[in-house]
């Protein structure tokens, strides 16, 4: 594999790029309504006329300055979008010309009018509301405050209810992916996750399939209910390939809970890392990817690629889940895992620079000017 790995990569997309859109993706569960929220550090007139808090850093220090006393923050509100782990990369996995359906918690019983577009794109099938995130954003990163309890009604039953046991074992047994997302705010997934195994993938056909699975941030749930999750993860090992992904924070964490070092951050770190916690849960593929770029591991080996890193970008909240979709439309293509993660990488900072998902003709052109 050359050590050009954007010019790699741009040649895996012009010899297999097109059969994208023979691939099906199923995604689910979470949906949240994102409402992506600027702090006002200072205001200068009406409407949008004012200056934000320039970090998270400033931010964090005028809450702390306020102990012992109180500090009144006005909070403005940019734009009310679609969000939710599962939805934003299902959107950005439309966005590459792949088929796409949904399932989970888009407004129940009735689609939420803010995923209508989305829902009817994807087929979604819905049997939950959606939580709300308040995302405070900064140049340095973001706060995200959300309001998940309506998850609770995500259940395996539930999802049974919806598509019939008929209805999702065919969708299944079609799935080139099947992604299941935000383990940390959907109360029951790890059930869902055994039940999954217990009772539906079991029937599938014998055919190349791949498991997604992202964490979002599990700081919140206690550790025994991490190992539990990563293990019932790991169980997916044997119905297809199975591909955790890990921001840095929740790479971190799961190390962490493994017994796998991680105390110094740079690429030789964070691959060896990848390749331990590999091998601890027997996974085919662990990536885990800071801001300034993105390591991988497989049977093969570990890579690392760097990224297009955007000073000021227009969004962040999303970020993440447009890395994992375009990791995954790599592998669902076939490339090679570095350019899997370039891919990856280039989708995640074509989006935070332009604020929506690109497709892959849009890749190739951002890939070409970083």
């Amino acid at each position: 594999m050359p050590t050009d790995y954007k010019q790699a990569t741009l040649a895996e997309l012009a010899d297999r790029g097109s059969a994208i859109s023979a691939k099906l993706a199923v995604v689910g569960f979470d949906g949240f309504i994102d409402r992506i929220i600027h702090p006002v550090l200072e205001r200068k007139g009406l409407g949008n006329n004012y200056t934000a808090f320039p970090s998270l850093k400033a931010f964090g220090e005028r809450i702390v300055a306020a102990s012992g006393k109180s500090t009144s923050i006005e909070l403005f509100l940019e734009q009310e979008q679609l969000g939710g782990n599962g939805p934003l990369m299902a959107r950005a996995l439309l966005a590459t010309g792949m088929g796409v359906r949904f399932l989970g918690g888009l407004g129940f019983p009735h689609v939420h009018p803010i995923f209508a577009d989305f829902a009817l794109k994807t087929q979604a099938v819905s049997f939950a509301n959606p939580g709300i995130t308040h995302a405070l954003e900064f140049a340095d990163g973001k706060l995200m405050l959300g309001e998940p309890s309506a998850l609770e009604q995500i259940t395996y039953a539930k999802l049974l209810d919806a598509t019939g046991e008929k209805g999702l074992l065919d969708l299944f047994d079609r799935a080139d992916l099947i992604a299941l997302v935000n383990w940390t705010q959907t109360p029951y997934m790890t059930a869902i996750f055994d039940s999954l195994q217990a009772q539906t993938l079991p029937k599938l056909s014998a055919r190349p399939r791949q498991f997604f699975f992202d964490l979002a941030d599990p700081a919140k749930r206690p550790r025994d209910e991490l190992l539990t999750g990563l293990h019932s993860i790991a169980r997916f090992q044997k119905f297809g390939d199975v591909i955790l992904g890990l921001n840095l924070s929740e790479g971190q964490q799961v190390a962490a809970v493994l017994g796998v070092p991680l105390a110094t951050i740079n690429p030789t770190s964070l691959q060896t890392a990848a390749q331990e916690i590999r091998q601890k849960l027997n996974i085919c593929t662990v990536v885990i990817h800071p801001i300034n770029g993105a390591a991988c591991a497989t049977t093969d080996g570990a890579w690392w690629v760097d990224g297009p890193h955007c000073e000021k970008p227009a969004i962040t909240t999303g970020g993440g889940d447009h890395f994992n979709a375009g990791f995954m439309t790599g592998q669902l293509l076939g490339l090679p895992p570095p350019c899997c993660l370039t891919l990856a990488v280039s989708v995640s900072g074509f989006y935070v620079r332009n604020a929506h998902a690109p497709s892959l003709a849009e890749v190739a052109v951002f890939l070409q000017s970083w």
